[in-house]
């Protein structure tokens, strides 16, 4: 590309772009996740489109693992701990133990089905296991849902990337005609993987929460970009040690995004304008990797793979892995059924599909086109029925939760942060007065915004919904500022009851 070219490219890059942004509302509407409206712009880009020209396989590989970091970055920082915390460890077998029975169950259906051989069999098993983080993400967070089945979907998008990718790298070494090695060594190296990327991500993470905490930044917008750093530095580093990178990916954002870090909500909201724009960026790419023409040849057997993997391959996969967990806080029979359901597929499988591709795996010239098929078959079956099956099973959405934003921001040298605060609909500081708040000492609420104006508060002003408060503490009062708050939008003016003090308040 010349200079001379550079501004056409820019153009018509700005006009999809634009669309796409312009989609998500359509999006909304049907409750189809964006990603397909983004693979549409692509095919109508492409070769059998407007007549854009690109076939490099491997081009798409890279900046689809681009895009996957970006994606788990935003995953991880937008995820609040709380509410994958209790189910963290049925997320983990899922996205493991589950990911193993849901590729042997595809592997043999395709191996019987399409009489395709044993290692091709579990190499498409292995690539279209994963559920995709981004379509999870964008269908299931506007879903009236348990916070709880939500959490487990939620994680275990974020934490399938990692087995499967291993999965799918080592079968395709296999079905390349490579050393097949023994299943206890590729289980052990495996596990060193997982091991590598945890402890990548999870020490990256408090390091990295550690390092931000302690700068005072003259600008708010460097925190963002220090914080994707962060998390894009973690993939690259877990990768060089052999480790997987997506896991430690999705764990250094899960960490940062949980801790108390300055401008938080700022930061959230650049990591998920990054997912965006890397989703976008993916789903069109992919589009014009696809040649439309040569799809229709391919449905039955994306019909045949999808069929097994969603009737069988992902029922067998929850069962199996969460069976365990039916105890005290059981899973209950209509979860499993949702959770059955729920597996959307997206971004990943297709990615993953260019693997062998690349590798040039004898006997897979047209997974990427069977594998594109089937996300987009799938999800036009599976994504607009997930609530009226909520509504069916009767998954009621759990009570609702405090509404309340709290961003922080640091004073430089004086050692003291503005811990800016929005009221939201459900928040119980709704008619609490200033006095009732009883922060801990040296901790004051400066400035209300109201209906468009500002005022400095008394003792007996009450707050009202859709106020933002700003709250200015000493830096080391500032954990116990943003629990008190906390409690008190969670109870009103009962936290005490709730949450009983000692201390000096306000």
């Amino acid at each position: 590309m010349t200079v001379e070219e550079l501004s056409a490219v820019l153009l018509v890059s700005s006009a999809v772009l634009l669309a796409a942004v312009l989609a998500v509302r359509l999006s909304a509407r049907t409750g189809l996740p964006s990603l397909l409206l983004y693979l549409g712009l692509g095919l109508l880009l492409g070769e059998d489109g407007l007549g854009i020209q690109f076939s490099d396989a491997e081009l798409a590989q890279v900046l689809g693992y681009c895009a996957l970091v970006l994606i788990l970055a935003e995953g991880g920082l937008t995820t609040r701990w709380d509410t994958i915390r209790g189910v963290l460890a049925p997320a983990a077998v899922l996205s493991t133990v589950g990911t193993a029975v849901s590729t042997a169950v595809v592997g043999v259906g395709a191996h019987l089905l399409l009489g395709t051989s044993w290692p091709v069999s579990l190499l498409i098993g292995a690539v279209v296991s994963s559920t995709d983080a981004a379509a999870v993400f964008s269908v299931l967070r506007s879903l009236p849902l348990p916070r709880r089945l939500t959490g487990l979907l939620e994680a275990e998008s974020g934490l399938n990337d990692a087995p499967v990718v291993i999965a799918v790298l080592a079968l395709t070494e296999i079905a390349g005609g490579g050393t097949s090695p023994a299943w206890w060594a590729i289980a052990g190296e495996a596990v060193l993987q997982l091991a590598v990327g945890t402890a990548v991500g999870v020490g990256g993470g408090f390091a990295g929460s550690w390092l931000l905490r302690r700068s005072a930044l003259p600008s708010s917008g460097l925190y963002p970009v220090a914080v994707l750093a962060l998390t894009v530095g973690a993939y690259a580093l877990a990768d060089l040690l052999h480790g997987s990178g997506f896991l430690a990916t999705y764990l250094c954002g899960l960490v940062l995004g949980n801790s108390r870090l300055p401008h938080r909500q700022a930061t959230r909201g650049v990591a998920e304008s990054a997912g965006w724009l890397a989703q976008i960026g993916l789903f069109v790419a992919l589009g014009l990797l696809a040649t439309p023409s040569r799809l229709p040849g391919v449905l039955l057997d994306a019909l045949v793979v999808g069929l097994v993997l969603t009737v069988l391959g992902r029922p067998a996969s929850v069962l199996v892995s969460l069976l365990p967990f039916r105890g005290a806080r059981r899973v209950r029979r209509a979860e499993l059924v949702f959770l059955s359901w729920a597996g959307l597929r997206g971004a990943v499988p297709v990615v993953l599909a260019t693997v062998p591709a690349v590798a040039g795996v004898s006997g897979t010239e047209r997974l990427f086109d069977v594998v594109l098929v089937l996300v987009v078959v799938f999800t036009l079956l599976q994504a607009p029925t997930l609530q009226p099956l909520a509504r069916a099973l009767r998954l009621a959405p759990a009570a609702a939760t405090s509404d309340l934003d709290a961003e922080v921001s640091p004073l430089g040298t004086l050692s003291a942060d503005v811990v800016r605060v929005r009221v939201g609909a459900g928040s119980l500081l709704h008619g609490v007065e200033v006095f009732e708040l009883r922060l801990p000492v040296g901790a004051n609420v400066t400035l209300v915004s109201r209906d468009g104006a500002t005022f400095v508060p008394g003792p007996r002003t009450a707050l009202r919904r859709g106020d933002e408060v700003l709250v200015v503490t000493s830096t080391a009062e500032r954990a116990a500022v943003e629990e008190r708050l906390q409690q008190v939008s969670r109870h009103g003016k009962l936290a005490d009851w709730h949450h009983p003090r000692s201390g000096d308040h306000q």
